[in-house]
């Protein structure tokens, strides 16, 4: 069947949101966007909950005081979204046309047409390759997370796989409840990725112990893992160790594949965001591991969800308010003033604009547009500073005034507009 076939059998739907992915932070986005009346739509190619279904323990979410079980945890996201509206579609993404007003996203079945995207796609840890490895992943003996698992770990030996920052520094985490801590490192004895004081720490740490110039051969077990057996690069001998779990800390690597050469990424592939989560596309947001940044958790994927999911519901409001409200001007000339409610000029100046357009209704119409809320609008404007007017008429913006506001100012510049 050829593409242009495939595309005729496609539905077409027609939503506010697309949120690509359904993890914490794509589920989070998804209960604002909800419950901010929004039709908003959830894509998740694998399993709702994405990572964090995986972890048998999870005690460092806020609000569960006995822990909860990944899979609960997730659950619950997943039913409070469901309680606000929000559809699910099991399914991967084919493609992507992010640019523009009306966002694309395409699966085999349906091109979903929307007003905002929020990639929030996660990403998925590097694995050794070894023998037996898809055995034993997540819940059955190998694990990610010292940070999401380590009290499950009490008492219990544990062999971390990795000598960098974050293999050595979650390894001394995991001391804290192991009882021994084997890392598995690739290079020469003493020699390691990580930096030199983690280093230091972590050799004189009597909990840990180091088999050098080695990597994984094989995961053994029946239900659960119990070997890790080793092989010495240099020699090739194997080396049996019987462990209670193993954490691999080899790396990360972001879902983020589809987006290369659309949104801006840094040389790892994960994406790359402001404070509002706000990509370097107008309505496309990002949310969760697939973004660059410090700290990777079930917690922080969450706050980045409520802010992805409150700028998407701001972006679109403000792009309705822009094209009904600020461009579209009838016979009259806009008078779309920015200002600062909590500013005692700007409500000065604000006052001489309503006493104006009673003063001539038919020739003006003010919109007001407060930026202690949001300065979207006045971004798409090029105003930076507060009080200004926008003089507009037509969909365009004529003149530009700044400061303080004067009738006798306002109607010179009204006169000449219209004029024009």
């Amino acid at each position: 069947m050829s593409r242009r076939e495939r595309s005729r059998e496609q539905k077409v739907e027609q939503v506010d949101v697309v949120i690509i992915g359904g993890g914490p932070g794509g589920l989070t986005a998804g209960i604002y966007c909800g419950r901010a009346n929004l039709e908003t739509v959830i894509i998740e190619k694998a399993l709702v909950g994405g990572l964090a279904t995986y972890t048998n323990d999870i005690e460092n979410y806020p609000g569960f005081v006995d822990g909860a079980t990944g899979n609960d945890l997730m659950r619950y996201f997943q039913e409070q979204a469901k309680r606000f509206n929000v559809k699910f579609k099991l399914t991967d993404v084919r493609s992507i046309k992010l640019e523009g007003p009306v966002k694309v996203v395409e699966t085999a079945r349906v091109r979903y047409e929307a007003k905002a995207v929020i990639v929030a796609s996660g990403g998925k840890p590097r694995l050794t390759g070894a023998k037996g490895e898809e055995n034993f992943l997540y819940d059955k003996g190998i694990a990610f997370c010292a940070t999401c698992d380590a009290a499950a770990n009490k008492d219990k030996v544990v062999m971390v796989i990795g000598s960098g920052d974050a293999a050595i520094e979650e390894g001394m985490f995991l001391t804290k409840f192991a009882s021994k801590v084997i890392v598995s490192v690739i290079h020469d004895e003493g020699i390691m990725d990580c930096n030199e004081i983690a280093k230091g720490e972590a050799l004189s740490n009597p909990k840990m112990e180091f088999i050098w110039n080695t990597v994984v051969d094989e995961f053994k077990g029946s239900d659960h893992l119990d070997k890790v057996v080793l092989k010495n690069v240099k020699t090739g001998d194997l080396i049996p160790v019987d462990v209670d779990s193993c954490f691999l800390f080899i790396g990360y690597v972001p879902n983020s594949e589809l987006y290369e050469g659309i949104l801006d990424m840094n040389q790892r592939g994960y994406l790359l965001t402001n404070d509002k989560m706000e990509t370097n596309i107008k309505g496309v947001f990002a949310a969760g591991d697939i973004r660059e940044k410090f700290l990777r958790q079930v917690a922080t994927a969450v706050g980045d969800g409520a802010i992805a999911g409150f700028s998407a519901e701001k972006y679109i409001a403000e792009e309705e308010t822009f094209q009904t409200q600020i461009m579209e001007t009838g016979d009259k000339t806009n008078l779309v003033y920015v200002y600062n409610a909590t500013d005692q000029c700007c409500l000065d100046n604000l006052a001489v604009l309503e006493k104006f357009e009673q003063e001539f209704p038919e020739q003006c119409k003010l919109v007001r547009v407060d930026v202690y809320k949001s300065n979207g609008i006045a971004k798409r404007l090029n105003i930076e500073d507060v009080p200004t007017v926008a003089f507009i008429r037509e969909g365009q913006v004529l003149k530009v005034l700044e400061g303080n506001l004067t009738r006798d100012l306002l109607l010179a510049n009204l006169t000449q507009e219209i004029s024009a």
